[in-house]
């Protein structure tokens, strides 16, 4: 059975995922107990390099227009985006958006990591600590997105179910993540994940 998740559900859960954190039943973000493993501490060789840094700060005020409306549209996303700023609820990660296939339950999310950057916790670098610190156990090398590396990260590999999760550096210390969720599995919605993702990264190159 496929699950699909409301776009503020899938919000939460990625902005979570790259704050390092836990969802207490309130629904309230609180940090992950410690382990013997800094997430930012990771000194694992695999973790690849950026080529180039990329800026963000155009698009830390204002995430949703970082994906243009046109790439949005061909995936159906036709509603305005829902902004998430650090200083909201689940914002601790970053500045982010999302957006919702109205009564379908298909949502697209982008967060751009910096508060995991300010942190000291930023970059693939962070995430794979996340993952050799047990925090993400799931994680796998993506396909680089318009010549930058990726992986897919998670709690567990839920993309059977439709739901992709895609972090993609764009600097050493910088990571942006994109969730596509609701989906019917994996190709369709890695592969929107990755169309949004690629979409990002054009859009900083031309900033």
């Amino acid at each position: 059975m496929t699950v699909r998740l409301p776009a503020r559900v899938a919000a939460a859960a990625v902005l979570l995922l790259l704050a390092g954190c836990s969802a207490e039943k309130t629904g309230t973000a609180s940090p992950a107990p410690n382990t013997s493993a800094s997430p930012g501490a990771s000194v694992n060789p695999d973790v690849p390099k950026v080529p180039a840094p990329l800026d963000v700060s155009k698009y830390t005020s204002k995430p949703c227009d970082i994906v243009p409306a046109s790439v949005l549209s061909s995936l159906r996303f036709t509603d305005a985006g829902d902004t998430q700023l650090r200083d909201d609820g689940y914002g601790a990660a970053g500045p982010g958006c999302a957006w919702k296939i109205s009564g379908e339950g298909i949502s697209m999310q982008i967060v751009i990591a910096t508060g995991n950057r300010d942190r000291g916790l930023g970059g693939l670098t962070g995430l794979y600590g996340a993952h050799e610190s047990g925090q993400f156990p799931f994680l796998e090398k993506a396909p680089d997105v318009e010549g930058y590396p990726a992986i897919y990260l998670d709690k567990k590999d839920r993309r059977p179910g439709g739901n992709c999760h895609l972090d993609i550096g764009v600097a050493d210390d910088l990571a942006i993540a994109v969730y596509a969720g609701g989906y019917e599995g994996q190709q369709d919605s890695c592969a929107a994940a990755q169309k949004v993702a690629a979409a990002v990264i054009t859009t900083l190159k031309g900033a």
